[in-house]
């Protein structure tokens, strides 16, 4: 999960993408990246880092053109280092320059095939530069001479689209040409298109989330559909075309639960909409489950799950409170790599408030338990604040399965409602009591909001994968790399994968 964003204005673009990066970064604070177009010559900074860190004075000055692109990245593939920190960058044909947000399940193999038949060097380990070398393959299939028109940049696109598999929502721009925008066709991961009426023309914005389009002054407009392409040229003409077969739209529930800020509008969908109702219905289901009474006082774990909270407190009758106080400095413990980091910056992020515990049965609402070390952490802050008991509630249900379209789920050994019950999940996390959402409440609290979401990509609630592609053995070779980082231990990683690649074949 990544945050991406293009934008052709009649004005210099790097403060208008620097903004938006801002309104995004919650999508990623790994590094940071812009690239802009003049003339013919693109002009790049990008590190490791908060947006507000990698961009001084002096970079945003070397960054001049009205055309632009940028992305705060989240690592699932490849690693963190600054080489694998976007836009990437590749000379012909035309010169490219690309932003991903998603995840290639087939990407090693398209490595391959790139060296082999499509004499293309990659030199990282991120899918991305593969994504990027794909299309600029397939453009230069598809063109001939040094024209380049719109419909030879959507006949590249359905390529693409026949060749790569997972998730992906991709801009990217074309020297002295344009800004192009697509989606993959399972519409897994969020874009959306906006537009700015000024005195000297149309502007445009593409971005992951409607929020960093509002937040900029531009109109919402809609959103990119699953296997369209939009072009924008540099005199602000804009083409679009459906440039994938049998495409449906599966956005990721993940992106509702976590992920998006509450304030943005994903498929038709309010992400705030969609968590007052993913409130509603845990309620209902705690009614079931126990005598409510018994319950003092109903608490969000700050920020994602407070929506669910008090509509839960709100339907069971109960006192909202907040317990918990957050450090805004501190990043989202989700996205940090590593347990250790993150269990060391669970007690940063939250301070708890004794006088609202102390004596008190309180019901916990998190947006959900994906490893159990945040919960662990929160459930033990609460009994040293002086709850009389803790009951845990989880507005998402158990994450059980790893998730391969870029969230940073990739095995389930990491999981802890793998293998696990809900009573065993709830002693690991040292609970008096766990809930958990049921699947079918947490479809429904998004189609509920838009009834044109029959279908989500929820695969890492039910195993569920929309791409058709993922086997239990591309899961293992996951798992055997994530077990496998270092060096010395590349050349079984990569035996693994020529063995699977050869059974696939």
């Amino acid at each position: 999960m990544c945050g991406i964003v293009g934008v052709v204005s009649h004005a210099p673009v790097n403060q208008l993408i620097y903004d938006a990066l801002l309104l995004l970064q919650h999508r990623g604070q790994d590094a940071a990246g812009i690239a802009t177009n003049s003339g013919n010559t693109f002009c790049m900074h990008k590190a490791n880092g908060l947006v507000r860190d990698v961009f001084r004075t002096r970079n945003m000055r070397s960054l001049p053109g009205n055309v632009g692109i940028g992305q705060v990245r989240y690592p699932t593939a490849g690693s963190s280092s600054a080489e694998e920190a976007q836009p990437f960058y590749v000379n012909a044909p035309f010169g490219i320059v690309l932003a991903h947000n998603g995840n290639l399940t087939n990407w090693e193999q398209l490595k391959i095939e790139m060296f082999k038949n499509d004499r293309r060097h990659i030199n990282t380990d991120s899918d991305s530069e593969v994504l990027l070398n794909v299309l600029a393959h397939e453009i230069q299939e598809a063109t001939t001479g040094y024209s380049l028109d719109p419909a030879a940049l959507f006949k590249a696109v359905t390529v693409l689209h026949k060749r790569v598999r997972g998730s992906y929502a991709v801009v990217a721009q074309i020297a002295g040409h344009g800004l192009l925008a697509f989606r993959d066709p399972f519409g897994i991961r969020p874009l959306c298109l906006g537009v700015n009426e000024t005195d000297k023309g149309t502007e445009y914005i593409i971005a992951s989330e409607s929020v960093a389009l509002e937040g900029l002054g531009f109109r919402f407009v809609r959103d990119v559909t699953p296997g369209e392409a939009i072009f924008i040229d540099l005199d602000g003409q804009m083409y679009s075309r459906q440039c994938a077969e049998n495409s449906v739209l599966n956005p990721c529930a993940f992106e509702y639960v976590y992920l998006a800020r509450p304030d943005s509008i994903i498929d038709g969908a309010s992400v705030y909409a969609t968590r007052l109702k993913m409130g509603e219905y845990l309620a209902e289901k705690i009614k079931r489950e126990m005598a409510t009474g018994e319950i003092d006082v109903v608490m969000p774990i700050p920020d994602s799950s407070r929506p669910a909270a008090m509509e839960l407190a709100l339907k069971l009758n109960l006192d909202y409170r907040e317990g918990f106080i957050k450090n805004r400095y501190i990043g989202r413990t989700f996205l940090m790599p590593g347990q250790a980091m993150r269990r060391k910056s669970v007690r940063q992020k939250l301070n708890a408030i004794g006088s609202e515990f102390k004596g008190k049965t309180v019901l916990l609402v998190d947006d959900s338990i994906v490893r159990g070390t945040t919960s662990r952490e929160i459930v033990q802050m609460a009994r040293d604040s002086g709850a009389k008991r803790v009951i845990f509630a989880s507005a998402a249900p158990p994450v059980m399965y790893p998730n391969v379209y870029g969230i940073d789920m990739p095995t389930s050994a990491e999981l802890i409602a793998y293998g696990r019950s809900t009573e065993e999940v709830c002693r690991e996390i040292t609970a008096d009591a766990l809930v958990y959402q049921d699947i079918d409440a947490l479809k429904r609290s998004i189609s509920d909001i838009n009834p044109v979401l029959k279908t989500v990509e929820a695969s890492c609630f039910d195993g569920i994968y929309v791409t058709g592609d993922i086997s239990r053995d591309y899961l293992d070779r996951i798992e055997l790399a994530r077990k496998n980082p270092k060096a010395e231990n590349e050349d079984a990683v990569r035996s693994q994968l020529n063995l699977n690649l050869a059974r696939a074949d």
